[in-house]
Formats: C-alpha cells, sequence, structure tokens
C-alpha cells in the first residue's frame, strides 16, 4: 500500500520539501487522521462503479483514500502552487486527474460529460469553511449532475443542514437543502484531526439528492424569496415579515389573508414553519399573482 498522506510527519515533510505555508484566504485545514478519511469514504458510499468529484484536494489524502475505492477521482482545486505537490504525492494512482479550478466557476454538468459520460458524480470534500454555504448550493441547484455529496463543514453548519421546525438551529439554509436532499450527520471531527487546528469542531455530513424536490411547488423562486422573508427577521410574525420584505404590492390585511388561507396563523414564525407549509403559502401567493 502506498504511504499515507494523511499523517503529521508526512504532512510536515511535504510542507519542508515544498516550502508551503497554508492560506488562511482559501481555508486551508488538511486531515491528518487516516481513521476519518476512511470513515468519509464509508459514509460516501464509494464504489469501483463510482467517479467521484473532490473539492479541494490538499496534499491529497482523502483523495488517496477515495482513489483507491472508486473508478475514477476528478479533483478540483483553487491553489495554484498545490498542483506541483498533488502531481507528486498521487503519482502512484492512474485514476486521478487534478484540476485547477476555482469549483463556483466550475460548470459540473459539462464537466460530467467531459469527464463521466454524462454521468452523476458523488462529491466529497474536505469544504472550506468561509465559503460552504455557497459550494453545496451551487451543488444543489445542479443536482443532475450529481447524486450525493459527503463533506466536512462546521459542526455547527452540519447541524442548521438537518435542523427541524421549532429548533434553534433551523433556518434558510435548513429549508434550502432539505429542499433538495435527504440528510445524514455521519460523524463529529475534533480540531486535532487537522493541520492546522481549526477553533470549532467539524462535521461530515452526506446529502442524498431527491429525484425530485420534497416540496411540489409552482413557483421554486417564489418559494424561496418566502423562506427568506420568513428567516430575515426571525423574531418577527410571519405576517410582518412578508409585509416589511416581501414586495407583493398588497396590503398587510391582503397578505393575512393569503396567509390565512393556507391554514396559518399570521402570527406564526418562520423557525415553526415545516417545508410542506411554506410550499403551502407559496403556491397561495403564486395563484394571487398570477390571477
Amino acid at each position: 500500500m502506498t504511504e499515507r498522506i494523511a499523517t503529521p510527519i508526512r504532512t510536515r515533510a511535504i510542507m519542508e520539501r515544498y516550502g508551503f505555508n497554508f492560506k488562511k484566504g482559501f481555508g486551508q485545514n488538511f486531515l491528518i487522521d487516516t481513521n476519518v478519511l476512511d470513515n468519509i469514504a464509508d459514509a460516501a458510499g464509494i464504489t469501483s462503479e463510482d467517479t467521484v468529484l473532490e473539492i479541494g484536494p490538499g496534499f491529497g489524502s482523502l483523495t488517496q483514500t477515495v482513489a483507491e475505492r472508486a473508478k475514477k477521482v476528478i479533483s478540483l482545486e483553487i491553489d495554484t502552487k498545490l498542483i506541483p505537490i498533488l502531481n507528486e504525492t498521487l503519482a502512484d494512482y492512474n485514476n486521478i486527474e487534478i484540476i485547477n479550478k476555482d469549483v463556483l466557476k466550475c460548470d459540473i454538468d459539462e464537466l460530467s460529460r467531459e469527464k463521466n459520460d454524462g454521468k452523476p458524480f458523488k462529491v466529497v470534500a474536505n469544504l472550506p469553511y468561509y465559503i460552504t454555504t455557497p459550494i453545496i448550493m451551487d451543488m444543489l441547484e445542479k443536482h443532475s449532475a450529481v447524486t450525493s455529496m459527503t463533506v466536512m463543514v462546521q459542526k455547527e453548519v452540519a447541524e442548521r443542514m438537518q435542523a427541524g421546525p421549532k429548533s434553534s438551529d433551523y433556518g434558510a439554509l435548513s429549508v434550502a437543502v432539505q429542499f433538495y436532499a435527504d440528510t445524514n450527520i455521519d460523524m463529529i471531527v475534533q480540531p486535532s484531526c487537522f493541520m492546522p487546528r481549526p477553533k470549532v469542531a467539524s462535521a461530515v455530513i452526506t446529502l442524498k439528492l431527491r429525484d425530485k424536490p420534497s416540496v411540489d411547488v409552482k413557483d421554486k423562486k417564489l418559494f424561496f424569496h418566502i423562506v427568506k422573508c420568513a428567516f430575515g427577521q426571525r423574531r418577527k410574525t410571519l405576517l410582518n415579515t412578508l409585509c416589511n420584505q416581501g414586495n407583493f404590492n398588497m396590503t398587510k390585511e391582503e397578505i393575512g389573508e393569503v396567509i390565512r388561507s393556507a391554514g396559518l396563523d399570521e402570527r406564526i414564525r418562520g423557525e415553526a414553519m415545516s417545508l410542506q407549509e411554506f410550499g403551502i403559502l407559496s403556491d397561495k401567493f403564486y395563484n394571487i399573482i398570477n390571477k
């Protein structure tokens, strides 16, 4: 077996060899625990039939673990200084392709056509904390090219993604993620498993994308607009947030009537509403707007 990359000794040796310094701007915290890497691969359910899309391979520790199970790994790395390092650390593997590109500027659908015969990827990643949400939402909205995402994120972000109504963690991110995917927190990872150590605990969460959204709505954009309004001012009632931020060109009385027609109390707050209730309310507004 090829020497493991994810050990403190090997990681420091690579840093010294290349004069590499971690960049805060790229949110670089590299895993140095092989057990965590194996657990990520297990949670992702990677098999020899899978083509995996990895985001931010770092020195290639997770890439190495995944490549030993998958048919092929496509890794997107934004930091140009890491490309020659990856070419060395992963030289023993013929099923890995490193692409120097920002994932948020990458057309995932086109990538699946070019690299995977148009078939969807399984995504694995140790995501930079500062850009976790944009990456996840971008992937979820391009669900035709992705079947699942198993990602390392801040623990509190993972809890927000999985939270349900009436929880303090429940918010717009919870609704957005659960609209597209089923979620499961696979494990909690302590700061000691990284180099350098982050200040907070992390979690591995798997998002299995649904064939169709969990709520059938007439206008997805309107649905998310209402969700955003409802959580934009958490302490205010649904009626007041929609009056303040909804831009519906309706009176307060008219908005209240729409809310009641959806079977909701106008004094309810967004944190108490289920995805289904947001869907019903969204369709009620859609019917009024398009009457």
